[in-house]
């Protein structure tokens, strides 16, 4: 599986957990409620069948599965990516990818210093918060199946086409 191919050997796409952070400010939506979380997964759904990518999506209101789409080429070890990938957003508030290259960064266990085993959770990019302006924390969406960095990019896409068509965004 895509997702595994990488163990924690720093390849994270340039990316730093200062950007990271402030990718998820530019990602903060107005409001976020069940038509909100189909929207954002139909748009990714969108994306990724539009350029037929082995993905799964998944949009979650706090750990409620609001939306779910496997497409050809995934497998129910998708599911569990997604779950521990989600479990890190729940924990700390930011996507998978911002945990793996703070870990990185600071060249930590990431695992030890959280108390929990890798087995439950994935600090792999494709675990996005959405966060509500006002309110934080208000769901993940979460993509598996691509590279790590791919899982998160489209993640990225699919909240930023949400916010611009809302107005929220140029």
């Amino acid at each position: 599986m895509a997702d595994g191919d990488d163990k924690i050997n720093g390849i994270t796409g340039g990316f730093t957990s200062a950007g990271l952070k402030a990718e998820e400010e530019a990602l903060v939506l107005p409001a976020f409620d069940i038509a909100a979380a189909l929207e954002i997964g139909l748009i990714a759904y969108e994306k990724a069948t539009s350029r037929e990518l082995k993905a799964s999506i998944e949009v979650r209101i706090g750990e409620w599965i609001v939306f779910h789409a496997s497409l050809p080429g995934t497998s129910p070890e998708n599911d569990w990516w997604m779950a521990r990938k989600a479990r890190v957003v729940l924990l700390t508030g930011h996507s998978s990818i911002h945990e793996r290259v703070l870990a990185e960064e600071t060249d930590i266990d990431w695992f030890a210093k959280h108390g929990v085993e890798e087995e439950q959770y994935a600090i792999h990019g494709g675990g996005l918060p959405i966060i509500v302006a006002g309110k934080g924390l208000a769901g993940i969406l979460l993509i598996s199946g691509l590279p790590q960095i791919q899982d998160h990019l489209l993640g990225v896409e699919a909240l930023t086409e949400y916010l611009a068509r809302k107005g929220e965004m140029a």
